[in-house]
């Protein structure tokens, strides 16, 4: 992490692949910087500064104020999901007899929940800003992934028994936005 008066905190990810710098926008509007591995620090400033302009000209990158109110809810996000999403999960589990090995909370910009082939059911945080009856319907499709890894008629009909309203759901997850 690099902090600069202009952008704030940037993100400097040292990379055995990359080949040069490259610049980008981090899903929090920070600035983000990509550098082979054995960069010094020294030159990534350096390369900063000569690149300023074209920077401001080509990403559009959040003020700082903005970086720290979105990390602010993250975290509170955060606090409010470790609370809740894991009891709810065990709750539905118990319910119809599921076992999953772990929990994970997430906060992915694309997706409100996914289950791996290990048993890990992953929720994000941003559904702490949803509806209960969203929420549930979105642990219950996790829940049943573990019995069904794709989205074949069988999942629908298992989701089906545990939340027979499960379209109406789906349709209105679709209104809202999982990132944080």
């Amino acid at each position: 992490m690099l902090v600069d008066k202009e952008f704030g905190e940037i993100i400097v990810r040292k990379n055995a692949w990359s080949r040069g710098v490259k610049f980008s926008v981090s899903t929090s509007g920070r600035l983000q910087m990509s550098v082979p591995k054995r960069t010094p620090d020294f030159l990534v400033k350096r390369y900063l500064n000569t690149n300023r302009e074209r920077i401001r000209e080509k990403l559009p990158i959040n003020d700082p104020t903005t970086q720290r109110t979105r990390d602010y809810q993250k975290k509170v996000l955060m606090k409010k999901a470790r609370e809740y999403l894991p009891y709810r999960l065990e709750y539905f589990a118990k319910l119809y007899g599921y076992k999953y090995d772990k929990c994970r909370l997430t906060h992915a910009n694309t997706r409100w929940g996914s289950c791996s082939s290990k048993k890990t059911i992953s929720l994000n945080i941003g559904l702490m800003k949803l509806p209960e009856k969203l929420r549930d319907y979105v642990i219950l499709h996790e829940l049943a992934h573990l019995n069904h890894m794709d989205h074949s008629k069988a999942f629908w009909a298992e989701v089906y028994e545990h939340d027979k309203n499960y379209k109406n759901h789906d349709k209105k997850l679709k209104m809202f936005n999982p990132g944080v």
